[in-house]
């Protein structure tokens, strides 16, 4: 017998190739006729429910149809029985007209819609009383696009979506599925026919890694209790304001008693109390976005508007962002729009064309990551990567992003042998340099008080210096330079480091060019680059000695701070993001000192506005002396105001006694800090029985100085505390002393 030739539409549904199925399926009116058509692979029987009309079955084909004069209401329901004999009611999707606005459309196409995410992706929906879940994407270049799922059988012939022509958006809403329905999006090549699946580039949700496929988020409203946090945000003077940050990987910083991985909820509340004890004003979460290789450490992005599944769901993440600010914790997220994974799933060629990224490899793959380079000079894919900015600070209330790996963006032959110069010849990349600036201009205006970072490796100008004025917008850049100078010199042996005190010095010739991060970073504690701890040389007091001036040294010089976690107690091996830390070490004095040593810089730094109030200002740090390279001692003020403080850092292992410095005022000074305190595993060498007196003696260029003692590699900060005549009457005793024993040591040499 042979199958009846099916009219040209009716055999493209059959192929699942028709890319305006709405023009054969549903309700139709044909003279005075009416049809409705539905296709259902796997029916037996179908029924339109108002009136039990049933349908019949094109020969050949799971097309259904019913003809006839009978009044069908608009948004009817089909009756049908699959081959397994089970009955399913359900409404047919193709008797809805469109739901997208031209409006949101319009935006999108010209690269405007901040908050594109609020329609496109998957959404829970009601038309005319009838719930279900709006389905939209954007992909121009397909040639039928469908959604699949557990709802039917991940089928593609049976829920094709509307196409909207030449903005490349294509929609679907499709009733009586619920949140928590896993979906993909099966593509088909307009070119060559090929069909393959996709995850939903705007999806909330994913399915926990390896699998790969969206999930329909609830759209019921978080009920956050950070109002006021927010609210003081607004007017937050950060500029002027201490921010100490612990950056943090979730899964390896503590897990459960089993090893399992944490969720969002219990971590927040282990988090937070151990930031608060150890006085952190902010954590920094390396990316937490959807990603499906554990060891990418989150950096291969394929879920920019989802929290990753690993650790719960997106309600979970927001209850981790609302206890956090009800702490008095802020959260930063590590955002990363410089490059995308190739995953077969995710956004590579994602409809069949290259569609996010650059089609050219020379601007489109990043060869050292094997990554591929977003397409910024196309509206929609900036349109893309803004929104999810937004969604980050909309809808989870982060306080911030820090952008990763600008350099690789503002390069077009960044790690590369060929590349393809800008239209004038140059080498920087105009389109993401536009992008940027529209990043930081809508971020800041959106949500004043949330801070964008850069991490920049480069000399590039004015990262952070305002738009209007040539600048990028950045709110912080990653002081790097100050980074490799800093953890070069310290792992350097003490007897060498006389030849290189040029690499501590040199950092205060730019500090104030931008406003600057310190970071000691999770980049610095992988690849065989050895623990914080193991960069130090020396024995193992050396190591630990080493490694506590070091952060004196951060901590009172210029710039917001950034710690990685482990390296505030001491880590002793490498970062392994698949093993939790090493936490059993706080067994051990040395490394409980570190933890120690921290705790107390955080209180110091946050408690003294001669450190961050002016910090990014020149006139916030003034040499003593940065010329004693012979024994390695660097001496330095910190000011704002009135408020005065000495630092004083002895980066060798001999102690020097009776060191002397020159200071700004007269009067009576007192050690607040010696990073060589017994309680911090040092030697205890140092001043804080002394009462010290500033004597009328020039020194240094100063009008003032007095006689100290220097700790072996070992850092102290001095802290005038005014002129009591008692005080200084001791001190004069006791300089008195001092002196005497200083000539009779002369006078026996």
């Amino acid at each position: 017998m042979t199958t009846p030739k099916l009219e040209p539409d009716i055999q493209k549904i059959v192929d699942a190739r028709h890319h305006d199925p709405f023009s054969v399926l549903g309700k139709h009116t044909v003279g005075k006729q009416t049809i409705v058509r539905v296709y259902i692979p796997y029916a037996e029987e179908v029924a339109i429910a108002e009136g039990d009309l049933p349908l019949q079955r094109i020969e050949g084909t799971d097309i259904f149809e019913w003809r006839g004069d009978a009044k069908i209401p608009k948004r009817y329901r089909l009756i049908w029985r699959d081959k397994d004999h089970r009955e399913h009611i359900t409404h047919d999707p193709y008797c809805f007209p469109p739901q997208l606005s031209d409006f949101d459309m319009h935006l999108f196409s010209e690269g405007k819609h901040w908050h594109a995410y609020r329609f496109l992706g998957a959404h829970v929906h009601e038309v005319d009383g009838i719930g279900g879940v709006l389905f939209a994407v954007w992909a121009p270049n397909a040639g039928r696009i469908s959604v699949v799922g557990d709802f039917n059988r991940w089928d593609g012939r049976a829920h094709p979506m509307r196409t909207h022509g030449s903005n490349g958006i294509w929609e679907l809403f499709i009733p009586d599925i619920s949140p928590g329905t896993l979906y993909k999006l099966e593509i088909r090549n307009r070119q060559t026919g090929d069909v393959f699946y996709k995850s939903d580039p705007y999806g909330q949700q994913f399915e926990v890694r390896p699998k790969t496929a969206s999930v329909v988020t609830d759209n019921t409203p978080y009920a956050w209790n950070d109002a006021q946090w927010l609210e003081k945000r607004k007017t937050w003077d950060w500029l002027h304001a201490p921010m100490s940050i612990y950056e943090l990987h979730l899964g390896s910083w503590q897990r459960g008693p089993e090893g399992e991985l944490l969720n969002y909820r219990e971590l927040a509340k282990r988090l937070v109390e151990y930031v608060t004890e150890m006085g952190f004003s902010h954590i920094e979460l390396m990316p937490i976005t959807e990603h499906p290789f554990d060891g990418s450490w989150g950096y291969q992005t394929t879920g920019y508007y989802a929290p990753t599944s690993r650790y719960g769901t997106p309600e979970d993440f927001r209850y981790f962002v609302d206890y956090c600010h009800q702490h008095n914790i802020g959260v930063f997220l590590d955002w990363v729009p410089a490059h995308f994974p190739k995953d077969a799933h995710g956004l590579a060629r994602f409809d069949g064309t290259p569609l996010y990224e650059h089609e050219d490899p020379r601007k489109g793959e990043h060869l050292d990551w094997s990554t591929l380079i977003y397409n910024y000079g196309r509206y929609e894919v900036k349109n893309f990567l803004l929104s999810s900015a937004l969604y980050w600070l909309e809808e989870m209330h982060m306080d911030g992003l820090r952008v990763d790996a600008v350099a690789s963006m503002l390069y077009l032959d960044y790690s590369r042998e060929e590349w393809i110069p800008n239209e004038h010849g140059g080498r920087e990349n105009i389109e993401a340099i536009d992008f940027m600036r529209e990043l930081n201009t809508v971020a800041h205006s959106e949500h004043p008080g949330v801070l964008v970072m850069a991490e920049e490796s480069t000399s590039w100008p004015q990262v952070t210096r305002p738009i209007e004025s040539g600048g990028l917008g950045f709110s912080l850049k990653w002081n790097m330079g100050w980074m490799n100078d800093t953890l070069s010199y310290m792992s350097k042996e003490a007897v060498h480091r006389k030849y290189h005190q040029d690499m501590l010095t040199f950092s205060m010739l730019y500090a104030f060019t931008e406003n600057f991060l310190l970071p000691f970073s999770h980049d610095e504690v992988v690849h065989g680059k050895q623990s914080m701890l193991h960069k130090m040389p020396g024995d193992e007091w050396q190591r630990f000695a080493n490694l506590r001036v070091l952060y004196t040294y951060m901590f009172t010089h210029p710039g917001k701070k950034l710690l990685f976690m482990g390296t505030e107690f001491g880590q002793g091996v490498e970062w392994n993001s698949a093993n939790i830390l090493d936490w059993y070490v706080l067994d051990y004095a040395f490394h409980k000192g570190i933890q120690h040593l921290v705790k107390d810089l955080n209180k110091l730094y946050h408690n003294s506005k001669a450190l961050y109030h002016d910090e990014f200002e020149w006139q916030s740090f003034e040499w003593i002396d940065c010329h004693d390279a012979e024994q390695s001692v660097l001496v330095y003020l910190r000011k704002s105001g009135e408020d005065i403080l000495v630092i004083a850092l002895n980066l060798t292992p001999v102690p020097r006694h009776y060191y002397r410095i020159g200071v700004p005022n007269p009067g009576v000074y007192e050690e607040i800090f010696n990073s060589d305190a017994e309680y911090y595993g040092g030697s205890n060498v140092g001043n804080g029985a002394t009462i010290l007196l500033a004597e009328d003696k020039p020194w240094m260029e100063r009008p003032y100085s007095m006689a100290i003692t220097l700790a072996p590699l070992g850092g102290i900060v001095l802290k005038p505390v005014g002129e009591k005549e008692e005080e200084i009457e001791e001190a004069e005793s006791e300089e008195e002393s001092t002196d005497a024993v200083s000539k009779k040591t002369v006078n026996d040499e």
